[in-house]
């Protein structure tokens, strides 16, 4: 191929990563790309004298489309721009400077009004039910998959899956885009996010992006979050329970009900945990789950609902166990038969006849 030239809006002095990059672009690239964007702002110090796409593949161990590809990923993004030539081949980069993200989307969303393919993703959020996961015809998916996003989106994806994509594969695609309306890096994340959990399958994938749907997830700090949530989740009850292995996958479904069914913070959830342990002796998830199933019915919201639901169930207790004055004792066996009342002449006479008892003798 052809070398480069390489520009800049701005001089480097030395090999600089502005913050706005590592705080809003960084987080939903793959790391390849960042690799790639990273030698891009080495090689401004100090351009090679044959930079070229075979080089920089040379240079990070990648494949040329791999280049190619992070190239055009951040192209898309606005961090840079490309020039071809004649042969369509890529003859110069020019970085630009990164730019908050809701900036440029609010200066492309003066400038242009999209169809529902480009619909805002926050839509979903406000609606009480998910779209329900069509079967694309083939014109269907021909005509969306001329979208530009679209064809991007697909050349991410089977970089990712390493293979091109199967009609399942497609079909799920166009589903996270078309109805879900799935922001192209949520999209990206997802998969990454998936793929290194070790589940590659669509129905996988699709059942991550149901939950994220549902729980109003539109973004990739958003879907960062909700993870990092649920880690920390099974961190905690493994944790409480003793449990030195992380929980299985009917465990992991009691867990992610108590976080997204019933909305429990971490706290409450190892409240019930050790309750559960102390109770019972053993880790056990049905117990616990009967106890935060009590709670929500109860309204608890923070532990210190706990603790008054725990200081009246106390105090009822107490109250049923302390006898009453009116209450009457109830028989033994020494009062058990009927009592006689004897008057002061019943003790005289007894009296004379232990007398007459004993001259007798």
């Amino acid at each position: 191929m052809n070398n480069l030239t390489l520009c800049a809006e701005e001089s480097f002095a030395a090999t600089s990563v502005s913050n706005t990059f590592i705080d809003y672009y960084m987080p939903a690239a793959s790391g390849s790309f960042v690799k790639v964007y990273l030698y891009l702002l080495r090689c401004m110090y100090q351009t090679p004298e044959l930079l070229s796409i075979s080089y920089l593949a040379d240079q990070l161990e990648e494949t040329e489309k791999d280049i190619i590809r992070a190239l055009k990923y951040w192209e898309k993004v606005k961090l840079l721009r490309l020039q071809t030539n004649a042969e369509d081949h890529i003859s110069s980069i020019s970085l630009l400077t990164p730019v908050k993200p809701q900036v440029i989307n609010e200066a492309q969303h003066a400038s242009s009004s999209e169809s529902h393919l480009t619909a805002n993703p926050q839509t979903l959020a406000a609606t009480s039910e998910l779209p329900e996961h069509p079967t694309y015809t083939p014109q269907q998916i021909a005509a969306l998959s001329n979208n530009e996003e679209v064809k991007w989106i697909i050349t991410i994806i089977e970089n990712f899956l390493s293979r091109p994509l199967r009609p399942k594969d497609l079909q799920l695609v166009l589903y996270l885009y078309d109805s879900l309306h799935f922001s192209a890096e949520l999209i990206f994340y997802l998969y990454e996010h998936c793929i290194s959990k070790g589940k590659r399958s669509s129905s996988y994938i699709e059942a991550v992006a149901i939950a994220w749907a549902e729980q109003g997830i539109s973004t990739v700090d958003e879907a960062e979050q909700a993870s990092v949530q649920y880690n920390s989740a099974y961190t905690a009850v493994t944790n409480a329970f003793g449990l030195n292995r992380m929980p299985g996958a009917a465990e992991r479904r009691y867990i992610d009900s108590w976080i997204s069914g019933l909305g429990f913070s971490i706290e409450i959830i190892t409240e019930a945990c050790n309750r559960a342990l102390l109770n019972t002796q053993k880790p056990d998830f049905k117990y616990a789950d009967r106890i935060l199933t009590n709670w929500h019915k109860k309204k608890v919201i923070s532990l210190a609902d706990i603790k008054k639901l725990d200081n009246e169930f106390n105090a009822s207790k107490a109250t049923k166990l302390a006898p009453t004055e009116a209450q009457p004792k109830a028989p033994n066996r020494f009062n058990a038969f009927p009592q006689r009342n004897y008057s002061q002449e019943d003790y005289s006479n007894m009296e004379k006849e232990l007398l007459r008892r004993q001259l007798k003798s």
